[in-house]
């Protein structure tokens, strides 16, 4: 099990960059995929980053590819990402979410992830 706190959402102008934390506490992290999702009112849950065991591999969403990039230090218990060059249709609640490293179903889908945090805000004036 894990349990995960984002932090670092705000207030950012349209090309401006932000950095997201999230901090897990719980059973051996470095075991988990680590995942962002983003929730926009009114929208579903879109699938933004992940990273596996070793850091060494990600996925990106295609409307985030070139602009935000996804990282961990397992030393620390924490998963980041980078959000660089936002545009307004960034603005959404941002999710960090962890998947058990022996899993079934794509690392972009919302539905295989088993643990989530509340979320933190991201909004992007224009």
């Amino acid at each position: 099990q894990v349990q995960l706190v984002e932090s670092g959402g705000g207030l950012v102008p349209a090309g401006g960059s932000l950095r997201l934390s999230c901090a897990a506490s719980g059973r051996t992290f470095r075991d988990y995929v680590m995942g962002w999702f983003r929730e926009a009112p009114g929208k579903e849950r879109e699938f933004v980053a992940c990273i596996l065991w070793s850091g060494r591999t990600t996925y990106y969403g295609d409307s985030v590819k070139g602009r935000f990039t996804i990282s961990r230090d397992n030393a620390k218990n924490t998963v980041y990402l980078q959000m660089s060059v936002l545009k307004p249709e960034d603005t959404a609640v941002y999710y960090c979410a962890a998947l058990e490293r022996f899993y079934s179903g794509s690392t972009s889908d919302k539905n295989s992830y088993h643990y989530w945090g509340q979320g933190t805000q991201v909004t992007v004036s224009s």
